[in-house]
């Protein structure tokens, strides 16, 4: 890290740590948008003693702060994110689990600070591809209409609300879908500026440590394209889970952890013979 990228790091606010339990190698859980730490309720009890397990609300989420003049741009969530990790004092390397949004960001925090981590776990990433990239018309439909969907979501604010509230509802995770006056503004901008607006496949291709996806088959937010592709990364494990939508039910969790306690051998170098 740079001086002046020290400097940013610093101003940044310190995000809310919601779980910090348990003594051993440390897990940090972030999760997606629209929600909070209780993303991983099903995760934290299956977790055993052995392992320090850090839940950390995202910038604008939950516990968080809500600056008013932050964009919720990728690199202002990362440098939050950084300063937080940072304030824990943590020893050794650690496992950084995201899931959706928290996954996107994960990676980018995997790609700038590589002596960080010994392992990621992406869970439900919605990777989504530039739609003139994609070659398959089907495909590239399929990348157009998710913009659409979420231009709509942040131009219809009432609807939105309206909309999060009864998936509440409906979630088995209390509190697992909430988009409020209050976190609005961090939903519609970290919807724009990090989904729909994204670099992660150049960012995964900057990881240097083992990378395990995980997803379920029924998760209507991932886009079945970009999963191929990151799929196919050197050093990208990838796990399907048969019957689970986007939420992290205990089926999912299950996943999780066991990949926690036992992760993907990384794949080996790619070799440029002369």
């Amino acid at each position: 890290m740079g001086f002046f990228d020290y400097l940013r790091v610093s101003k940044a606010p310190k995000l809310h740590v919601a779980i910090d339990k348990g003594v051993g190698h440390p897990v940090i859980l972030l999760h997606g948008i629209a929600s909070s730490s209780v993303t991983f309720d099903n995760v934290v009890p299956l977790l055993g003693s052995h392992h320090r397990v850090i839940a950390i609300d995202l910038l604008g989420f939950g516990g968080s702060p809500t600056p008013a003049s932050s964009g919720y741009t990728m690199q202002e969530h990362v440098d939050a994110l950084a300063r937080t990790i940072r304030s824990l004092h943590l020893r050794g390397r650690i496992t950084l689990v995201g899931h959706s949004l928290g996954a996107l960001i994960a990676t980018r925090y995997a790609a700038a600070y590589p002596a960080i981590l010994s392992h990621l776990i992406l869970v439900s990433p919605p990777v989504y591809l530039p739609g003139k990239t994609v070659l398959d018309p089907v495909e590239r439909l399929q990348m157009d209409a998710y913009r659409r969907i979420y231009d709509y979501l942040r131009g219809n604010r009432s609807f939105t609300e309206a909309g999060a509230k009864a998936l509440a509802a409906l979630s088995p995770i209390k509190n697992a879908v909430e988009v409020t006056s209050k976190n609005w503004r961090a939903f519609s901008l970290s919807l724009e500026q990090c989904i729909e607006s994204q670099t992660t496949v150049s960012d995964l291709a900057q990881v240097r440590v083992p990378i395990d996806v995980l997803y379920g088959t029924r998760d209507p937010f991932l886009a079945l394209v970009g999963l191929r592709v990151i799929g196919r990364m050197r050093g990208v494990a990838t796990t399907k889970v048969e019957g689970v939508d986007h939420l992290i039910r205990v089926r999912l969790a299950q996943a999780i952890v066991a990949k926690i306690e036992n992760p993907t051998p990384p794949t080996t170098l790619i070799r440029v013979i002369s």
